[in-house]
C-alpha cells in the first residue's frame, strides 16, 4: 500500500467563486489506496464514517430511503441521537436543461474518504463529489471539483438541494423525542441554509465557503420520494469555466441537537479549520494501518485484514451524554449490543485499538447494571437514546467475563481488572441463581440463535459459560482470590463433562443444538420442518421428519440433546476448546458440510446441495429483510477459531478464504454482515473472525502482560512459507513477529519488541527450539524463556 497521507499544510485554503478553491483532497487521492466499486453494486449503500456524525447514501450519489430498523430512515446523515438529513442532490443547471448528480459512472472508496464520478456528457464536463467526516465534530465536508473537457467555455448554475429530516433514533419516543415538521430559511448574512424541528431544538445547517447566487426553500429541483416530516432548501452558484478549466465548490453540513449557535458554531469551526482536521483524521488512520499489519503469501488477506480494521473505526459512535463505543453494524444496528461487542472488542485489542475498547466496556457495564439492578446481567440491544430494548439475552453474560479477561491479557492493567471483575462475580452468580432451576449448571433462556421457542438448554450458552468460569478462575488467582478461583475451576470442570456428554448426538457427528424434552421439541421440529420445506430443503425436510418420528417414542418429559437446526452455534465447543478432540474433529467435519463459498450457514438446515459452488449475491434473492438462508462472517469466524483450536490451521484458513471472498463484493473495502452482500454493509464482529485466528492462532500471540510476559506457539497454514504481523501493543510494550519456513524442515522466528525486559516464552509443543539470538532466562523440558529487543529461534518439528 502506498503511504498513506503526506503533510499538507502548504495548502491554501481560499474560496470564491472567481477564484476557485484548491482541493486539500486532491493530494491525498494519489496518495492513498482507493477501492473502485462494481458497477452492478451503485445503487447499493456506502458509509461515509465519523464518531460524531456519519453519512450514508449510494455508491452513484444518490440518497434513497434505505433500511428496515426505521422504514426508509437508516440513510442519510445522522448525528445520533438525531438525523440531519435524508441527503442533497447536486446539479447542472444550463440553457433550461437540468442534469442531476444522482447516476454516478464510479465509486471510489478510501480508508476514510469516498469519491462519487459524474460526467455531464451534453456539456462536455466532468465532476467529483467527495467527502469526509472530521472526528469530533458534528459535521460532514462535501466538496465538488467540476472540470471543462469541452471545447468551449461553459456557464452554469450549479444548485446544491438539501433534503433535510430532523427526527429522533429508533425508541426515541421512550425518552419522549417525538418528531415533528421541519421549516427552513435562508440566512442571508452567512449565506447558509438553517432548518430546525418545529417541536425540538433539532437544527441542521449548511452552506459553501462564500454566499451563493440565490437560494429557494420547498425547492424541488432533482427531488425524490421519501419518507419524513422534512424539507428541501436550495442553495445556487452562477459558475463560469473556461476551456480545460478546473474549479472546486464546498459544502459544510453541521448539526445539533441542542441549539442553532451550536450548530453554526461547528458549521464555523469545521470551515476554518478543515484542513487540519483533514490531515488528523488521515494520521490518525495512518496509525491504524501500522498497528498490527500482516504481511503473508496472500494480498488479498492482507488487504482485507487491513480494511476490516478500517471498518472497525468506521463503527464508532459518540453519543453526548451516553458514551463512545463500536455500535453492531451500519446502516441498520449503529448503536450498542453486548454480544456484538463482546465478540469485536477482543478482535479490536489484539490490533490495538484499546481506547475504544476501554470506552465501549465502560458504557455496557454502567449501561448493563443500571438497567438490571446490579444483578451482572449484561444488557443486549441499546439506542443511541439510551433506551435499552433488551436487556439481555443469557449468552451475554458469560461472554463478558471472557471479555474482561482477554483484554486484561493484552493491557496487563490491574485496575481496569479490579473494576470490571465484580460485574463479573455478580453475572455469573445471577446466571445460575436466576435461570437454572434444576441446578445442573445449564441456564435456560436464549442464547446467539434467537429462533422463536428456542430457549431451553442452549449450547452456546453451555459453551461460553464454561469459558466464563475458566477465565474468571483465572481473574480470581490474579486478584488473590483462590478460593473463587476453585470453585469456577470445579463447575467448569463439570460443565466440561456434561457438554461432551449430554449435549454430543453421536448419529449426527455433532453437539446439539439444546437440549429439552421431546414435548418442547416437537413443536420446534414443525417450525423447522415448515421452514426447511418454504425453502425448497427436501433433504432437510427428510431429516427433520425421521427426527421427528423418533422422539414421538421418547418419554415426553425426559431431557436429551436434539439436533434440528444445525445452527452454528453447535461449533462454540469448539471456539471455546471444551470439545473433547475426537468428538471435535467429528463435529468440524460435520460443520464442514454447511458451507457456501462465502462461508458457514447461520442455520444448516438452510443449505441445499447448490449451496457449495454457489457464488451469486444474496440480496438478490430477497423480497423483504430476513436472515433466513443467510451464511454470515461471525459464524465463519468462529469455525476458523475453532477449527486452529484442534490443529487444523489449513482448515481454518480455508474458512478465512471464503470469508474473504466476500470483502469489496458490493462495498469496496467492506465486508457485509450476510456474505456476500446483504444486511449490514459494514459488521463490527468481522475483527474477531479476522484478528483471533490470525493474531492469537496463525501466529500465537498469547499476551500476559501482568507479567510482562509473551507466550509464542504459531500454527501457520501449509501453504504461508513466510509471513509477519508488526507492532502489536501488549501492555507498554511494542511486538513484531516474523515467520520463515525453512527447506530444511522447521521454521525460524524472529521477534523485535521494544520492552527488551519482556519475556518471550516458547513452549516445548512447537517442537525442539534453538535459540539464535536473544538472552536465554531459563530452559527446561516444558519451555524456553528468552528477553531482548531481538530474539531469533529456530524451531524443528
Amino acid at each position: 500500500m502506498k503511504k498513506l497521507f503526506s503533510a499538507l499544510s502548504l495548502l491554501a485554503l481560499t474560496f470564491s467563486c472567481e477564484q476557485g478553491y484548491e482541493s486539500f483532497i486532491d493530494v491525498e487521492v494519489t496518495l492513498q489506496e482507493g477501492i473502485s466499486g462494481k458497477p452492478e453494486y451503485l445503487a447499493s449503500p456506502y458509509l461515509t464514517p465519523g464518531d460524531k456524525t456519519y453519512m450514508v447514501g449510494h455508491q452513484d450519489g444518490s440518497f434513497p430511503d434505505l433500511g428496515w430498523h426505521v422504514t426508509g430512515e437508516m440513510g442519510g446523515i445522522w448525528s445520533h441521537p438525531i438525523k440531519l438529513m435524508d441527503g442533497f442532490v447536486a446539479s447542472i443547471n444550463s440553457n433550461n436543461a437540468t442534469f442531476c448528480l444522482t447516476d454516478a459512472s464510479e465509486f471510489i472508496n478510501y480508508s476514510f474518504f469516498n469519491e462519487h464520478h459524474f460526467q455531464v456528457d451534453a456539456l462536455g464536463l466532468e465532476v467529483a463529489r467527495r467527502q469526509f467526516v472530521p472526528d469530533g465534530e458534528k459535521a460532514v465536508y462535501v466538496e465538488y471539483k467540476l472540470i471543462n473537457n469541452s471545447g468551449d467555455a461553459l456557464d452554469f448554475d450549479f444548485t446544491f438541494n438539501g433534503m433535510v429530516d430532523l427526527r429522533p433514533v429508533w425508541l426515541g419516543e421512550r425518552t419522549h423525542m417525538v418528531d415533528a415538521a421541519d421549516q427552513a430559511s435562508f440566512n442571508q448574512q452567512t449565506g447558509r441554509i438553517e432548518a430546525k424541528d418545529e417541536a425540538n431544538e433539532w437544527h441542521v445547517v449548511y452552506g459553501s465557503f462564500s454566499s451563493p447566487g440565490k437560494a429557494e426553500v420547498d425547492s424541488q429541483l432533482c427531488d425524490f420520494e421519501r419518507n419524513g416530516q422534512g424539507v428541501n432548501a436550495a442553495l445556487s452558484f452562477p459558475l463560469s469555466l473556461a476551456k480545460g478549466e478546473e474549479l472546486v465548490l464546498p459544502f459544510v453540513i453541521s448539526g445539533s441537537d441542542k441549539s442553532l449557535d451550536a450548530a453554526n458554531a461547528t458549521f464555523e469551526s469545521v470551515r476554518q479549520n478543515v484542513l487540519s482536521l483533514f490531515q488528523q483524521k488521515s494520521q490518525r488512520y495512518a496509525q491504524i494501518n501500522q498497528m498490527a499489519q500482516l504481511t503473508t503469501p496472500d494480498a488479498r488477506l492482507n488487504q482485507a485484514f487491513e480494511w476490516v480494521k478500517y471498518n472497525t473505526d468506521w463503527l464508532i459512535n459518540d453519543v453526548d451524554g451516553l458514551g463512545r463505543g463500536i455500535t453492531a453494524g451500519n446502516p441498520d444496528y449503529p448503536w450498542f449490543f453486548g454480544a456484538d461487542s463482546e465478540y469485536a472488542l477482543q478482535g479490536a485489542t489484539a490490533v490495538g485499538m484499546k481506547d475504544i475498547v476501554y470506552s465501549t466496556i465502560q458504557m455496557i457495564d454502567s449501561v448493563s447494571n443500571a438497567v438490571n439492578d446490579g444483578s451482572g446481567k449484561i444488557m443486549h440491544e441499546m439506542s443511541t437514546n439510551g433506551s435499552v430494548f433488551n436487556p439481555g439475552n443469557l449468552n451475554e453474560t458469560p461472554q463478558y467475563a471472557t471479555l474482561i479477561w482477554e483484554v486484561f491479557k493484552w493491557t496487563g492493567d490491574m485496575d481496569f481488572l479490579r473494576k470490571y471483575y465484580p460485574t463479573v462475580v455478580a453475572g455469573l452468580d445471577w446466571l445460575l441463581r436466576e435461570n437454572d432451576e434444576d441446578g445442573n449448571l445449564l441456564a435456560d433462556g436464549y442464547g446467539m440463535m434467537e429462533i422463536h421457542g428456542l430457549e431451553s438448554e442452549m449450547i452456546d450458552v453451555a459453551a461460553y459459560t464454561y469459558k466464563a468460569f475458566m477465565d474468571a478462575a483465572e481473574m480470581a488467582e490474579v486478584l488473590g482470590q483462590p478460593a473463587e478461583a476453585k470453585d469456577y475451576r470445579m463447575k467448569a470442570t463439570k460443565l466440561a463433562g456434561i457438554i461432551n456428554s449430554e449435549f454430543w448426538v453421536e448419529e449426527f457427528s455433532s453437539y446439539a443444538d439444546f437440549i429439552g424434552t421431546a414435548k418442547d421439541a416437537e413443536h420446534l421440529i414443525e417450525g423447522a420442518i415448515v421452514r426447511a420445506d418454504t425453502l425448497d430443503k427436501p433433504w432437510a425436510v427428510e431429516e427433520l421428519k425421521t427426527t421427528q418420528r423418533r422422539v414421538r417414542g421418547y418419554n415426553p418429559n425426559k431431557k436429551q440433546g436434539f439436533v434440528l437446526y444445525h445452527n452454528w452455534v453447535v461449533n462454540t465447543p469448539m471456539e471455546v476448546g471444551v470439545a473433547d478432540s475426537a468428538k471435535a474433529i467429528k463435529a468440524l467435519n460435520t460443520g464442514s458440510r454447511y458451507v457456501n463459498p462465502f462461508g458457514v450457514f447461520v442455520t444448516g438446515i438452510d443449505r441445499d446441495e447448490s449451496a457449495g459452488t454457489d457464488d451469486s449475491g444474496f440480496a438478490k434473492k430477497m423480497k423483504i429483510f430476513s436472515y433466513t438462508g443467510a451464511v454470515m462472517t461471525l459464524p465463519t469466524g468462529v469455525q476458523a477459531i475453532a477449527e486452529n483450536n484442534y490443529g487444523r490451521p489449513d482448515a481454518a484458513l480455508d474458512y478465512l478464504n471464503r470469508m474473504t471472498n466476500s470483502f469489496g463484493y458490493a462495498l469496496p473495502g467492506s465486508i457485509y454482515e450476510v456474505s456476500p452482500d446483504f444486511g449490514m454493509h459494514t459488521q463490527a464482529w468481522n475483527i474477531y473472525s479476522y484478528a483471533v485466528p490470525i493474531i492469537k492462532q496463525f501466529f500465537g500471540v498469547k499476551p500476559m502482560a501482568h507479567l510482562k510476559e509473551v507466550t509464542i506457539s504459531p500454527l501457520m497454514p501449509s501453504t504461508w512459507n513466510e509471513a509477519q504481523i508488526a507492532d502489536l501493543v501488549i501492555g507498554d510494550n511494542t511486538l513484531s513477529l516474523s515467520f520463515q519456513r525453512l527447506e530444511s524442515g522447521g521454521y525460524e522466528l524472529l521477534i523485535e519488541q521494544a520492552d527488551p525486559s519482556f519475556k518471550l516464552v516458547f513452549p516445548a509443543e512447537i517442537g525442539t527450539v534453538s535459540l539464535l539470538e536473544g538472552e536465554q532466562v531459563e530452559s527446561t523440558s516444558m519451555y524456553l524463556e528468552v528477553t531482548g529487543n531481538k530474539v531469533r529461534v529456530r524451531v524443528n518439528q
